[in-house]
């Protein structure tokens, strides 16, 4: 272990805590330390000295990983409120910490929290817009083969038919993307503004109508409507 940089006697000195983290997972000095995890010698200086509630999270999300320990043990061993010293533990795979959590790092806690909530969120929100982005690529493709197919299921002895079970992948992936068709080619059904664009004509709201093309939601969301037309003299009313 390279020899530290002085601290101030009048502060905590965290230095040999954090020694003891670094040579768990074989990390020699506070350069190597400040180069593996992108943290600064300067902000590990901040560290040594008990300021860890005054780093920023994404700092100590850094640190805890590089460590192996979780952002809540980092915040305890290194808070100025309350020095532990770490007892070397006869196994060094299972080092025995101090998990003690001063009420003054509540905040900090807290805003590491919801980081993680935001990171999950941003997730799903990178997820749905793929998703709708590779939708919007194939908008054509998922409006007009179903109704292609229907065609030909109609005639199996269209040469078009062997083509229908190579699309079974793509049907599979929207599936697990949560979207699904609404309704099908040819299905009759009682006509609902909401999910269905009438193609010619006029009808009721649950008036007959013939599926044309298919339409797709996700969930709760409407991605396309259902073009159908009206079926003469026909009601579900």
């Amino acid at each position: 272990m390279s020899a530290s940089s002085p601290i101030n006697q009048s502060v905590p000195n965290y230095t040999q805590q954090l020694q003891y983290l670094m040579e768990q997972v074989d990390v020699s000095s506070f350069r190597q330390l400040s180069r593996v995890s992108g943290v600064s010698e300067r902000q590990l200086k901040r560290l040594r000295q008990g300021q860890v509630s005054q780093m920023r999270v994404e700092t100590l999300l850094k640190l805890s990983d590089i460590l192996g320990i979780s952002v809540d043990q980092l915040l305890t061993l290194f808070s100025a409120e309350s020095i532990s010293p770490i007892t070397p533990p006869r196994d060094r795979t299972s080092p025995s910490l101090d998990l003690r959590a001063p009420e003054s790092l509540d905040n900090l806690k807290h805003e590491y929290q919801r980081l993680q909530q935001q990171l999950a969120e941003q997730r799903q929100t990178l997820l749905q817009e793929f998703q709708q982005s590779s939708v919007q690529v194939l908008e054509s493709w998922l409006l007009q083969w179903p109704t292609a197919a229907y065609a030909i299921t109609q005639n199996d002895q269209l040469p078009a038919i062997r083509l229908l079970p190579l699309i079974k992948p793509v049907e599979q992936l929207l599936q697990q993307w949560g979207i699904e068709a609404i309704a099908s080619v040819g299905d009759e059904l009682a006509y609902d503004p909401q999910w269905h664009q009438l193609m010619s004509g006029t009808v009721q709201p649950g008036d007959l109508v013939r599926v044309r093309y298919v339409g797709y939601r996700q969930g709760d969301k409407l991605l396309y409507r259902a073009k159908v037309s009206p079926l003469p003299n026909r009601s579900y009313r």
